[in-house]
């Protein structure tokens, strides 16, 4: 069984560096990094068949910061190795260099001085998500390596923010790059990235570079404030531009030199043919329906998606009227989502962001989930810097509220007049800047009625509100089955009755969780299906490692109730 490692420097049993934990940790161990500062550089050297996880634990920050040291904060060669939750810091030379490793990045915050905030070579694969880079001469750098790299933002670098090239193939999705001293994007030596739904900005030089023979696909970006064009393709350089947006760049705004051979879809048009703000061309119908058709294959939540679809169908409408010359009122893009947690409101956010990029209605960026920590401050005035900042982050996407209602006074915490700064803060960013964003509030439902007292032109904002119910004992029944199949296991068909009659009388209370229980008990059977294999007399075989059986529930019913 795998291993969980304590490091801290003043629990009494843990290690009191990283170093010692990983001189004792096993493939498939776990560390948990308690609150507090670690400087230390970090060397893992591992099989390709070993695996690690360092996370952070609850209370506070971690940081493993190599002060001084040229060498990189962590470095790995070989292996699977997951970050979650951390903050890795360099002063003088990079933070995170992998070669020939399964890289997970989970919610982490990447600082560095010098070199290159991740780097990535030698056949690695990249799970990145929800994770900051900040300074750094190369953001990311990525060479003869593949994956992921999902909300990502990249910022203040002093060179070149995001580096792809030779054998580099990764897919980035709804990242943003702010403030590069040279390029945003620069793919060279037949590198072949696809971006989809990223905003490049405030970049010293191009927005986004493509040299030497590279083949990149660009969709739904944004490409904006640059000293230089927003996107160039040398000579020899082939791709795609789709439906994306450039505006405030040097001319022309998108520039295909002679020799390349470059496919142009909708909003860069313009601009490629060298008017330099290039303005979307409303709609990518193809788009909407497959966003729709998503939206439909989600279990239950009917209400919901009649709700999304009516209000899509209006902003339709509302632009044919528009190309037809006739009178449109205006509208907004706010909603408000009630209802219970784990029903679904994160995820119908983000395809309804993704609705409005392809509706042309905003440009196409990322959505941003915060709660009251990310926006109230420890002063006054911090509290609507660090508002605006998260909008600016979340510019041309959704900024979605989480618990919106512990903004108000009413929450009862000490700093509780920075929450209603916030929310002023919010209603003014709101109106001005209705056609750059839509926030997303969301909450129970009392809450939130109280939550859109607090500010005369709070409820105003809002076109809708959106209430999403309980989940079934079917649909979460279904949910479950989903997750298991997705995980390669097999529920057996006696076992399925059980999980439909616990979830038809399970108590929905004020602590119902819904779709997040329905994951604690399929992480629960999974621990139960464990512990049944490990009293085998020998290996289990593939149908038996997959199999989760009518006890194995029943079991895990029990240990959950």
């Amino acid at each position: 069984m795998s291993r969980t490692l304590q490091v801290s420097a003043d629990r009494p049993g843990a290690y009191p560096v990283l170093r010692e934990a990983l001189l004792d940790a096993q493939s498939g161990a776990t560390i948990v990094v308690w609150p507090g500062t670690y400087e230390e550089s970090l060397d893992i050297r591992a099989e390709s068949d070993t695996s690690l996880t360092i996370a952070a634990g609850e209370g506070g920050e971690v940081v493993i910061a190599s002060n001084g040291s040229y060498d990189p904060t962590i470095r790995c060669r070989g292996g699977a190795l997951t970050l979650r939750g951390l903050t890795v810091r360099s002063t003088a030379g990079g933070a995170l260099d992998v070669a020939d490793t399964k890289l997970t990045v989970d919610k982490c915050r990447v600082e560095a001085g010098y070199g290159a905030g991740i780097k990535a070579t030698d056949r690695s694969h990249l799970s990145i998500k929800d994770t900051s880079i900040k300074g750094a001469q190369q953001g990311l750098v990525i060479e003869d390596s593949g994956g992921t790299v999902d909300g990502t933002r990249i910022s203040e670098s002093a060179d070149d923010a995001i580096v792809f090239r030779l054998g580099a193939d990764p897919i980035l999705r709804d990242c943003t790059v702010s403030g590069a001293g040279n390029r945003g994007v620069y793919a060279y030596q037949s590198a072949k990235p696809t971006l989809e739904n990223c905003e490049i900005s405030g970049t010293g030089e191009a927005g986004i570079a493509i040299a030497q023979g590279s083949v990149p696909i660009l969709t739904r970006c944004h490409v904006h404030d640059t000293r230089g064009v927003g996107i160039s393709f040398a000579a020899g350089t082939s791709g795609e531009i789709n439906a994306c947006k450039v505006n405030n760049t040097a001319l022309p705004g998108v520039d295909i030199a002679e020799g390349a051979s470059v496919t142009v879809r909708e909003a860069a048009a313009a601009a490629a043919a060298g008017v330099g703000t290039g303005e979307a061309v409303k709609g990518d119908p193809a788009k909407v329906q497959e966003l729709l058709t998503e939206l439909d294959e989600m279990v239950g939540l009917a209400g919901v998606k009649a709700e999304v679809k009516s209000i899509i169908d209006e902003i339709q409408v509302q632009e044919w009227r528009r190309s037809a010359g006739l009178n449109v009122g205006g509208m907004s893009n706010h909603l408000i989502f009630a209802g219970a947690p784990g029903t679904g409101k994160t995820t119908v956010g983000r395809i309804y962001g993704q609705l409005l990029a392809a509706l042309g209605v905003l440009p196409g960026g990322p959505l941003r989930e915060v709660s009251r920590r990310d926006l109230v401050g420890q002063y006054f005035g911090h509290t609507a810097e660090k508002t605006a900042t998260v909008f600016e982050e979340a510019k041309g996407g959704v900024v979605f509220l989480d618990e919106a209602y512990t903004l108000s006074r009413t929450a009862g915490a000490g700093n509780a007049d920075f929450g209603q700064e916030a929310i002023d803060m919010i209603v003014k960013l709101m109106e001005d800047w209705r056609n750059e964003i839509a926030v997303i509030a969301a909450g129970y439902t009392t809450e939130m009625r109280d939550f859109l007292d607090v500010n005369p032109g709070l409820a105003s904002r809002f076109v809708k509100t959106i209430e999403f119910e309980n989940y079934s004992g079917e649909d979460l029944t279904l949910i479950t089955k989903r997750m298991i199949i997705a995980g390669d296991y097999h529920l057996a068909p006696e076992a399925e009755p059980l999980l439909l009659q616990h979830f038809s009388t399970v108590e929905r209370g004020e602590n119902f969780g819904n779709a997040r229980d329905a994951r604690k008990l399929f992480e629960l059977l999974r621990k139960v299906q464990s512990q049944r294999l490990r009293t085998l007399a020998q290996r289990p075989s593939l149908a038996e490692l997959q199999l989760l059986t009518a006890e194995d529930v029943k079991i895990g019913l029990a240990a959950g109730s």
